[in-house]
């Protein structure tokens, strides 16, 4: 499918004399300048492949903070993509038109709407071809004739509401003044269609797709648009373009996430969980579209679909991650298991196919996210950015298994030092814990702004991802596992995997640390305070403290309730205390850097607050640092405020965790940043 794989890209392999030769750490300034694959669409024939190149502003180098940003590229063979689109305009949803002639992205030009374009493959201006004067264009689909384009769109502007806001009248009324996304159909000609015609659609419609015939819309659709009903409440309609009607719902009770329609129109392929308490949806489904019913195909397995796509053939290719892992699985249109590929290194994360060319977006340990081409039961390598990464030096990265203190496997991803694990008192240790917790880490590439991986693995880390109970990728039961007990086991399997890193001599039990954002904050807040005595450091990311008031300050409390703890907050007061670090400040000593977006939705920044108040004012020899991203919410999105990031979180390990020292002295306020980059401080220069 066309979907977003916002990631990072390098050379795969360089010959051992080179290595040699320009062998260096990686640093900060490296995780800065990556660029990644963003979105990838296969051309109806399969003759060509268009994709976008993701990057940030490099900061380092003085540029202008920003976002992301992407450039437009078109393959026909490896190594052979061109730009198509000038530097300014940065496109998104990118796809092929149904005749393969034209790549169309949605773009706002300045001081207009997000609006549909389209560039010729075979040269030639770009162009406008669809778009509402009042507002964004979210999503789009062209018709299969290539005589229509369907939008969905923001809603309508309300100037009473624009003119009331300007004159100061700007309060607003929480979750309830909400407003639902439109659907239009606009003719495509040599002029732009002035007057789209409005579809009425039911609720809340968050993405769409047509059938091969143009008769009829697989619209997602949720009461509201709240996040919460995204996750707890979103169904698929097969919706009559012409009559307006519904003709049939798939009455799925989890969430739900890829959608796909056969060649012939009678199937869907829908990613989904297999009931409402599902953590995730990751359970490959079969849906007949005329009746809505469906099936699931790997219900039982201990696995995670996280993309699927139909051939033109008629049968289903879906990307599998077992474990660390991943797989390429193609089903027959009756559901049986055609064939079964392994990529070796390769963690697959995203498909599309066109004609008889299937390509991937695949990463590896020595590489991030590239475009693949599978052909004759083969990856072959079609992009390589940042050929600059040859110059750097790996640590070793393999998957890892212990036994927790009840008896149950557990899986995760190691990386080595760079140098290797020296035969004697191990080496200083990052537990990088993932959040969600339905989530899990895969044998691939795994350095990020806030994941220290190779960072820290030049600078004489080993780093450990675990996958503890909660984590994809394991089967359903497997994810189950940790509700109705935050901070239970799932935390103690961390603990359990420092424990097994001691015994194989390849960590310092006395110079071990934690790290995670969102759940995997709330795990570095949980051993900073319940299990202070097995961490050196802790560096917590928009993380949670406080589980009693994290309900009332979420935008998520039905998820919560049905996938994660089972219960309502006033059914287990107590209980949610007990398992809140604030409640365990008292068994604190370990140095702990807060860092979290103002602007989070989904974890309060209050979270932070409240454990920084706690500690400060109860263990005030504790080494604490709070800070917070202006702007930024439950994640970093602008370029400083990355790179500021993993600045702070490398500084707070070297000054508490490579030393082993708790109470060393506080890093100063600011990090020391490159000298290229704006505002940074003048290097002193020997004489």
């Amino acid at each position: 499918m066309n979907r977003p794989v916002f990631a990072a890209a390098l050379l795969a392999s360089v010959s051992l004399a080179a290595s040699a030769a320009h062998a260096r750490p990686m640093t900060p300034e490296d995780v800065a300048r990556l660029q990644s694959i963003g979105t990838m669409a296969v051309a109806p024939d399969g003759s060509r492949v268009a994709f976008t190149t993701a990057a940030l502003p490099d900061v380092t180098k003085g540029e202008k903070d920003g976002t992301t940003r992407q450039v437009l590229k078109i393959a026909a063979a490896p190594d052979a993509a061109r730009a198509f689109l000038p530097e300014d305009i940065n496109p998104g949803s990118i796809a092929f038109s149904p005749d393969g002639t034209m790549v169309t992205f949605l773009w706002a030009k300045p001081d207009e709407k997000r609006s549909v374009w389209g560039v010729p493959v075979d040269g030639g201006a770009y162009r406008k071809l669809a778009g509402l004067k009042d507002s964004n264009v979210r999503a789009y689909r062209v018709s299969p004739d290539g005589s229509m384009v369907y939008m969905l769109t923001d809603a309508a502007l309300d100037d009473q509401r624009d003119t009331q806001a300007k004159a100061g009248f700007d309060a607003r009324v929480y979750e309830e003044e909400l407003t639902m996304a439109r659907m239009f159909a606009a003719r495509i000609g040599a002029e732009i269609d002035p007057s789209p015609s409005q579809i009425a659609v039911p609720g809340h419609v968050s993405a769409f797709r047509l059938t091969p015939d143009g008769k009829a819309a697989i619209i997602e659709t949720a009461p509201t648009p709240l996040v919460d009903d995204s996750y707890t409440s979103k169904r698929v309609n097969v919706f009559d373009l012409a009559s307006g009607k519904v003709r049939a719902v798939v009455e799925t009770l989890g969430k739900i996430d890829d959608v796909e329609i056969s060649p012939d129109g009678k199937q869907l392929s829908l990613i989904a969980g297999v009931d409402q308490y599902d953590p995730a949806p990751t359970t490959l489904h079969l849906v007949d579209v005329a009746t809505g019913t469906f099936r699931a195909l790997n219900a039982e397995a201990a696995e995670a679909t996280v993309d699927a796509e139909w051939l033109a053939d008629g049968r289903l290719a879906a990307i599998i991650h077992k474990g660390v892992q991943s797989r390429l699985r193609i089903y027959n249109a009756d559901g049986s298991v055609a064939e079964e590929h392994d990529p070796g290194e390769l963690i697959l994360t995203a498909i599309d196919a066109g004609g008889s060319r299937i390509v991937v977006a695949a990463n590896a340990p020595q590489h991030p996210t590239e475009l693949f081409n599978f052909t004759g039961g083969r990856f072959e390598r079609w992009t390589r950015h940042n050929p600059w990464l040859s110059e750097v030096t790996f640590g070793k990265q393999r998957a890892y298994s212990f036994t927790a203190r009840d008896g149950q496997k557990i899986e995760g991803v190691l990386i080595e030092p760079v140098g290797g694990i020296p035969r004697k008192g191990g080496v200083p240790t990052i537990m990088n814990v993932h959040g969600g917790p339905e989530a899990h880490e895969s044998n691939g590439w795994q350095t990020a702004y806030s994941k220290p991986g190779q960072v820290a693995a030049a600078k004489g880390y080993a780093v450990f991802l675990p996958n503890y109970r909660g984590s994809t990728g394991y089967g359903v039961a497997f994810a189950k596992q940790h509700q109705g007990d935050y901070g239970g086991k799932e935390f103690d399997d961390i603990v359990d995997a420092k424990r097994a890193l001691v015994a194989d001599g390849i960590t310092d039990a006395a110079r071990t640390g934690i790290t995670g954002g969102s759940y995997g904050g709330y795990a570095s807040a949980w051993g900073a305070t319940y299990y202070s005595a097995e961490y050196a450091a802790s560096v917590m990311f928009v993380g949670i403290s406080n589980n009693l008031s994290k309900f009332g300050t979420t935008d998520i409390p039905n998820e919560m309730y049905l996938v994660h703890e089972r219960k309502w907050p006033w059914e287990e007061w107590d209980h949610l205390l007990d398992r809140s670090p604030i409640f365990h400040v008292d068994k604190a000593t370990t140095p702990i850097l807060i860092m979290h977006g103002d602007s989070d939705p989904r974890v309060h920044p209050s979270q932070s607050l409240e454990l920084y108040r706690n500690i400060k004012t109860r263990k005030p020899a504790v080494p604490l640092r709070l800070v917070f991203y202006p702007g930024e919410g439950h994640g970093n999105n602008r370029a400083a405020s990355r790179y500021d990031y993993n600045l702070r979180m490398m500084e707070w390990f070297d000054t508490y965790l490579k030393t082993g020292n708790r109470s060393a002295a506080m890093p100063a306020p600011r990090p020391q940043l490159a000298e290229g980059a704006k505002g940074a401080k003048p290097v002193a220069k020997g004489k």
